[in-house]
């Protein structure tokens, strides 16, 4: 099998000594015992607090007034409201924060390439503002995973995700993940972040992110000495391995949506991949997505990265990075 290769960061270790870098940080029922949570009556759960409304759902199928006519398949955020904007940010038959894929970038995804759509999720309520999204080690990865949704004093969402491989399944050594947004008629299906053209070895300033059509330019990893992973020339998620010409020199981006900034904040010792499509929720419906890889995975060991989404109205690019420093700051503290 010719390859071609993807690339991926590795950060400092954390913890011990021994620690894998990218190991969980222990916070969701998966890997916290001492959790208390109940599971929902209900396939979705409503957060409020501040001027956000969000909604979590598992991947059933939910008509509800709050939330009519969404698909099954579409886990995660549902519906992000605002008092400011009460259309919901994301294309309502399907979600935002969306976990879609798992794969090891070989063909074997062809057994199913929307895995996490598919396998049965169980919606648990830890409390009032915290919801998680566990689901069984699935059928063909073997994967099992805890997504938890905290809505914080001021509205923005932290989300945490843990995983544990129970099966040495992934043949190129490594896990890979994917997380999909689907916005409903922006507007604008740009994205913006911090970073320089990959061939540069230093600089930095805002790039504007576009892709001519899906799959074409549509990832963009982060800057710094990056090692190999191999992905099949003929693998079919086409936003996992099409690189731009560009690497982010900051852990996070943002889109402009009617009038309000959707932020996505990441930690950088978890070297998220940002990731777009200008069609990814069918036409004017663009997808802002990242994706994740864990190297050097070992069966039975947890593994876990934390992200922060804001959503705010929009006035300029310095008032969104201004009103996410707070939030910047604070995931990157707790990698330290």
């Amino acid at each position: 099998m010719t390859a071609l290769h993807l690339i991926c960061s590795v950060c400092l270790l954390a913890g011990s000594p021994d620690a894998h870098p990218l190991a969980a940080p222990g916070v969701t029922s998966l890997t916290n015992k001492t959790v208390q949570f109940t599971p929902s009556k209900t396939h979705y759960a409503v957060l409020k607090q501040g001027d956000v409304t969000a909604i979590i759902v598992d991947n059933e199928p939910v008509d509800v007034p709050q939330l009519p006519g969404h698909r099954g398949g579409y886990s995660g955020l549902a519906s992000l409201k605002h008092t400011k904007q009460q259309k919901n940010l994301f294309v309502p038959s399907y979600a935002g924060l969306n976990y879609e894929h798992i794969h090891d970038g070989t063909l074997s995804v062809l057994k199913e390439k929307f895995e996490p759509r598919r396998a049965p999720m169980q919606l648990r309520i830890i409390d009032e503002t915290t919801v998680e999204l566990y689901q069984p080690p699935t059928p063909n990865w073997k994967l099992e995973s805890c997504g938890r949704y905290r809505l914080l004093d001021d509205g923005t969402l932290e989300y945490t995700f843990e995983c544990i491989p129970r099966a040495d399944v992934f043949k190129n050594g490594y896990i890979g993940l994917f997380w999909a947004s689907y916005i409903h008629q922006p507007g604008n299906l740009a994205i913006h972040f911090k970073g320089r053209p990959a061939a540069d070895a230093n600089g930095s300033k805002w790039i504007r992110g576009v892709t001519p059509k899906h799959g074409v330019e549509s990832t963009h990893p982060p800057a710094g000495r990056l090692p190999e992973l191999r992905i099949d020339p003929n693998f079919p998620l086409t936003l996992v391995n099409h690189r731009s010409k560009f690497v982010y020199t900051e852990p996070w981006y943002y889109g402009v949506s009617n009038g309000m900034a959707f932020a996505q904040m990441f930690r950088s010792r978890d070297q998220i991949w940002l990731a777009q499509s200008p069609s990814g929720g069918g036409t004017n419906n663009p997808a802002w997505d990242f994706q994740w890889f864990i190297p050097n995975y070992k069966v039975g060991e947890a593994y876990g990265f934390v992200m922060r989404a804001a959503y705010a109205p929009f006035k300029s690019q310095s008032q969104v990075e201004k009103t996410t420093r707070s939030h910047r700051a604070a995931l990157n503290d707790m990698a330290r």
